[in-house]
């Protein structure tokens, strides 16, 4: 062995391990943001801990829109089931809070035309809802948000036949993306 491997090798066998100080500088960063008042977006409950169940009745329904308050109130009641700790009952004197909501506005209008046959093949929903969250034993409105807004696109064909199908498949996946915003902005106080 020449003088240059011998070397190599001290080397290799008293350089310290680069693994105690990756461990220590990835630890460090995931306290860091703990301890400075950051959180993950989406992660946070800002409800009393005495909330542990709610009620959601069926929302109202302000619009023309056949049934979008069931599909609304069914998501909603769904993401609060999936994505917390509360549980939800079906009658509000169960209930430590409850969810009112009412559907004001719900608009469906066309954002990208068929060149060829004139037929809309995006379309663009907007729904408009004013809803609050109760605190039942005080009276107290853990939440409120007389204008809340989801928008959801979808796209649709140009066969007149299809578009009834799409239409409901695109109502549930609106009020779905709706309800994962509102629980959201209910759970961050936004």
């Amino acid at each position: 062995m020449n003088e240059i491997s011998k070397t190599a090798a001290a080397a290799r066998v008293n350089r310290p391990s680069g693994r105690p100080f990756v461990f220590a500088a990835l630890l460090g960063l995931a306290l860091l943001p703990g301890g400075c008042g950051y959180r993950i977006a989406g992660k946070a409950d800002t409800l009393p801990e005495t909330i542990k169940t709610i009620a959601i009745p069926t929302f109202a329904n302000g619009t023309t829109e056949y049934k979008i308050e069931q599909y609304l109130t069914q998501a909603v009641a769904r993401e609060f089931i999936v994505r917390t700790r509360y549980r939800v009952v079906g009658r509000e004197e169960e209930a430590d809070a409850m969810l009112q909501g009412s559907v004001v506005n719900f608009f469906v209008y066309p954002v990208i035309f068929d060149p060829e046959s004139g037929r809309a093949t995006a379309i663009s929903i907007l729904t408009q809802v004013q809803v609050s969250l109760w605190d039942r034993q005080t009276g107290k409105q853990l939440y409120a948000n007389p204008n809340f807004e989801a928008r959801e696109r979808y796209e649709v064909t140009t066969d007149p036949e299809a578009y009834l199908e799409e239409r409901q498949a695109a109502l549930l996946r609106s009020s779905q993306s709706a309800a994962r915003s509102l629980v959201s902005a209910i759970l961050e106080g936004f």
